[in-house]
């Protein structure tokens, strides 16, 4: 199956903030990184996704975020993030947002309840015959609780609105099973496994880290899907300490500390969410400086 959203590395934007207590969302500033991150090679964007903090802004903040990477875009593909505990209020998000210029949904597993996988089918399969627009899974079980299995994931392929998965399963056979199927699009959700995932023959990722030297991230998707292996596996050797880091705490507070000084903007989180520590930042600074050398 051919996907609509176009293979490569997908940027899931962070929400720059303004004030001690993360008040205010930064606009201008999430417009100027968005600019930049055009110019990177990248294939699109995914807004309120885990990385943005979406769980902590209200929906008329989701929706001038939306608008502001729309307008910053340019033409660039955007994904917006949903997510939700019960089916009907999510399938009114995703009706909702749909009224926008949007590529396609980014869909999380219910989270907290731990339905059973009929419930999780279930629920993906209703929000699919809602949806006029792509969905993109989002199986994260270290956020939602649950996995979303193989067997109800290749159930879920023959849907014709449901297109591919992020994928931060952690598990190389359920990835393999979903690559040798063939039907979803497979972006890796883990940065530090993109590069295993791309070789396995992955469409790409949905990586936080590639807000930081996005070209180099592309570069290696294009090496891999170049055959040219060795040099791909060398530039992503570059790149590795980097995508640990950035993840060394809870995301986004390694990366939003090494974004503010690069684009200007705040380095605060929303509570419960804190800034990174000093150590965190000293090894974000470290892998940054090794990315510097010639």
């Amino acid at each position: 199956m051919t996907s609509p959203l176009p293979r490569g590395i997908w940027v899931p934007l962070v929400t720059p903030f303004t004030g001690p207590s993360a008040d205010t969302v930064d606009h201008a500033g999430l417009a100027r990184l968005v600019a930049a991150l055009r110019e990177g090679g990248i294939a699109g964007f995914v807004v309120c996704g885990s990385t943005g903090e979406a769980a902590t802004l209200d929906e008329e903040e989701q929706r001038s975020v939306l608008e502001t990477v729309l307008a910053s875009a340019h033409g660039l593909p955007v994904v917006m993030g949903v997510g939700g505990v019960a089916t009907r209020a999510v399938r009114e998000q995703l009706l909702h947002w749909a009224q926008w210029p949007l590529a396609g949904f980014l869909v999380s597993a219910p989270s907290y309840v731990k339905p059973a996988q009929a419930g999780i089918e279930a629920h993906f399969m209703s929000l699919a015959d809602a949806s006029p627009l792509p969905l993109l899974l989002y199986d994260v079980p270290g956020r939602t609780g649950v996995r979303i299995e193989t067997a109800t994931m290749l159930s879920l392929a023959g849907h014709p609105r449901i297109v591919g998965v992020k994928d931060c399963s952690g598990d190389p056979d359920h990835l393999q099973a979903l690559l040798s199927d063939g039907r979803l699009a497979v972006y890796c959700g883990d940065d530090h496994r993109i590069f295993a995932s791309l070789c396995l023959g992955a469409a790409g990722a949905v990586a936080a880290s590639a807000h930081l030297h996005p070209r180099r991230f592309a570069e290696v998707q294009r090496l891999v899907d170049e055959g040219r292996l060795a040099h791909a596996r060398a530039a992503w050797q570059t790149l590795w300490p980097l995508t640990t880091a950035a993840f060394a705490e809870p995301n986004p507070a390694p990366l939003k500390a090494a974004l503010a000084p690069v684009h200007g903007l705040s380095d605060v989180l929303r509570a419960p969410m804190t800034a990174a520590g000093e150590l965190t930042r000293a090894r974000m600074a470290q892998a940054l400086e090794g990315l510097s050398r010639p």
